[in-house]
């Protein structure tokens, strides 16, 4: 067995034994094959020499068949060349994975420039700009001499792969594509890419097509996925995440909610050429948290669908939440495999995060391989809530409630729950929450263990109807944050063995796995693990200069191995990640060393605001930061309505709680998690005092309206 984790101190950070949590089984010999594993389709492609695409290959294994760097020499690991591919600038972050072909590295950033750089050398070899608009970028395609690229703008290039000259470009997300709609172009400066979508995933190629997908905001895009001729970049087919009049599944939204439904796919699809599918996670339907208005299940809202890869014809679909409204919406790279369960060959697909379970699904029919139970879940009628959520046969690989046991405890005062669990106007914390469980961090398959790995966080959120539906999932403040990476079985869909660590790991923090046995994934804290994938033991870490949040590569020069990363930071789930531009490549005996540390983030959901010196604090009003005061009218919903909202005192310091004479409820104040004052429920015009003794941050809750919330740094 391989050793048990100690449970985590949520509070330090600290944990005892430094092994992996083994739930299932005794592990197999370190170097063991797993012999039920069938080879894996061909036809899916193959990262070795190259890492020809985002994922891998067309299977999004994320697994590379180089095994010269393994778990006896990892340590020999050491930068073969890094560079700074904006100069040096901590202003954005960087989402885009690296494509490797025939020893060229491509590489987009978010400051909207493609890059092809010599990977041998870290020397660049062409920029080539696409516009001004930054948005996420998270990888181009390589193919038939072209690279192809999206913009904030929403136009489709594609670049001569040799100079990085324009071959031809596509605008997409136009108000003219027969919808009706605005269709993600905002009229308020006349420009696509405005407040309701823009174009998003990693493109991707394949037999004279590429796929493209779109992201959108909370307040009415209507999820869309392209087909375009690589040729000449004329689109090919749209698939709508809300179908239309006529179309399959429009009787599934109530009115005309479909036309603002979202249903937005995000992330890069799957292609199975054997069968000639396309599989694409669709997102969740808008309003994120409120379904009064969209009465029904939302095709295709929440969805794997299976699309014919030439003409974008619905195959099978598969729900995977009905009537979305805690924005659970599981979007995803999904990954194709060959298995062999029960004595049958099985070719499935893998799909489903924020969950904190897997839906594993025979590619040709959607059937479920480890079954399907429909579970009643508790309802709220206002929110026209689902009888009934799909529960797959199998484990979830993560608990799926709050624990006090980890840093899912939830903030007091709060109503919590588990999955699935409905809420209206009070703010209720629930786990998973928005981020699950886990989110977009790419899946690696590896066919020497038969696992799949992923990583995870453990972060509540505190979901409310308040404000039509839109800002709504907040993380409550002064929770902690943390997570981790767990293998999972596909053949039983259970999981094997859990790591738990500091860090939420779901946010673009994606696996590589290696025939060399040996795993790579990057954090928020900039340091990049290489671990041995039978137990997750580290056997290496790099710190690279900022948050890694997209997925580590291997390709392979003049009979040596490489590994590459581009570490950029990002914006969540923690707000102050560091940022950055950093583009490496590792080889053993490497000889460029480590970035200086840059500020980890913080573990804790801070409270920002500028502090105020000062002994009182006003409770139910936001601080008016123009008259240096408290606001002058009573707030019961606003997470910062404690006034001021960070106060900075001395030790010995006594400081006042006073709920004003003319607010009309009563409020309170209670520190927590370390239970240092309480002053109970505070009448209008009523107050209490408490007395600093000991240095050190400590956040507080209003008792009443849980949300309002503060924080006191005792210097």
């Amino acid at each position: 067995m391989t050793a048990p984790v100690g449970r985590r101190n949520f509070l330090t950070g600290a944990v005892g034994m430094g092994g992996a949590l083994a739930l299932t089984g005794p592990a197999r010999p370190a170097d063991a094959e797993i012999p039920v594993i069938p080879r894996q389709p061909a036809g899916l492609g193959a990262a070795g020499t190259d890492y020809p695409k985002v994922g891998g290959d067309l299977g999004n294994q994320n697994h590379s068949a180089l095994r010269q760097i393994n778990r006896t020499n990892v340590p020999r690991l050491g930068g073969a060349w890094h560079v700074n591919l904006e100069g040096g600038s901590t202003s954005a972050p960087q989402q885009s994975t690296i494509v490797a072909q025939d020893g060229v590295l491509y590489v987009q950033t978010t400051q909207q420039n493609v890059f092809a750089v010599d990977g041998r050398t870290g020397a660049i070899k062409w920029r080539t700009n696409v516009g001004d608009r930054q948005t996420n970028m998270r990888g181009v395609a390589v193919a038939e001499g072209k690279v192809f690229t999206t913009s904030g703008a929403n136009i489709v290039y594609a670049l001569d792969q040799e100079t990085g000259a324009v071959v031809w470009q596509k605008q997409l997300l136009t108000d003219d594509e027969g919808t009706g709609d605005n269709g993600g172009c905002d009229p308020q400066n006349g420009q696509c890419g405005g407040s309701v979508g823009t174009l998003a995933g990693a493109v991707v190629y394949w037999d004279g097509l590429i796929y493209v997908g779109m992201q959108g905001s909370t307040i009415g895009a209507r999820g869309r996925a392209y087909a375009l001729h690589a040729a000449t970049g004329e689109v090919a087919w749209t698939f709508w995440g809300a179908p239309g009049p006529g179309e399959y599944g429009h009787d599934t939204w109530e009115g005309d909610s479909w036309k603002t439904g979202g249903a937005v796919t995000w992330m890069h699809p799957a292609i199975d050429p054997e069968l000639g599918l396309v599989y694409w996670a669709f997102g969740n339907p808008y309003p994120r948290t409120n379904g009064s208005t969209r009465g029904g299940t939302n095709l295709f809202a929440n969805c794997l669908l299976a699309i014919d890869a030439k003409t974008g014809k619905r195959r099978w679909h598969f729900q995977s939440v009905h009537h979305d409204i805690w924005d659970y919406d599981n979007v995803m790279a999904p990954v194709l495999l060959d298995l062999k369960i029960r004595g049958r060959k099985r070719k499935v697909v893998v799909y489903g995060s924020k969950v904190c379970m897997y839906y594993i699904l025979d590619r040709a029919t959607g059937e479920p391989v480890h079954g399907m139970e429909e579970r009643p879940v508790p309802q709220e009628p206002r929110q026209k809530t689902w009888p009934t959520q799909p529960f797959p046969g199998g484990e979830p690989f993560v608990h799926q409630a709050p624990s006090f046991h980890d840093t899912t405890r939830p903030v007091p005062y709060y109503p919590s729950g588990g999955i699935f669990t409905p809420f209206w106007d009070d703010a209720t914390i629930l786990y998973p929450g928005a981020g699950g469980g886990a989110d977009w961090a790419h899946i690696s398959f590896s066919p020497h263990t038969g696992h799949l790995y992923v990583g995870y966080g453990l972060i509540n959120s505190s979901y409310s109807n308040t404000n039509g539906g839109r800002v709504n999932t907040a993380r409550p403040y002064g929770e902690y944050f943390s997570g981790g990476i767990v293998a999972v079985d596909p053949h039983t869909n259970k999981p094997v063995w859990r790591k738990e660590g500091d860090w939420s790991l779901a946010h673009g923090n994606g696996i590589l796995t290696t025939a060399g046995r040996v795993m790579f994934q990057g954090g928020p804290d900039g340091v990049l693990v290489a671990m041995d994938d039978t137990d997750g033991r580290v056997l290496w870490r790099w710190q690279t200069g900022a948050g890694v949040h997209t997925s580590p590569i291997s390709y392979e020069l003049d009979g040596e191995q490489y590994i590459a990363v581009f570490a950029g930071g990002n914006g969540l789930p923690y707000p102050d990640i560091p940022k950055g531009d950093h583009l490496w490549a590792f080889k053993l005996g490497g000889r460029v060393p480590q970035a200086a540390a840059p500020t980890p983030p913080s573990k804790r959901n801070q409270i920002r605001s500028v502090p105020v010196a000062g002994t009182t604090i006003t409770l139910g009003r936001v601080w008016n930061g123009s008259t240096q005061s408290p606001g002058t009218e009573e707030n019961i919903v606003a997470q910062n309505a404690m006034s001021p909202q960070n106060l900075s005192i001395t030790v010995g310091t006594t400081v006042t709680f006073a709920n004003p004479a003319d607010n009309a409820h009563s409020h309170g104040a209670a520190s927590f998690f370390d239970h240092e004052f309480n002053t109970g429920r505070l009448a209008p015009g009523t107050s209490a005092t408490h007395t600093f003794n000991e240095p050190g941050e400590y956040f507080y809750n209003d008792p009443v309206f849980p949300q309002n919330t503060g924080k006191i740094v005792v210097r």
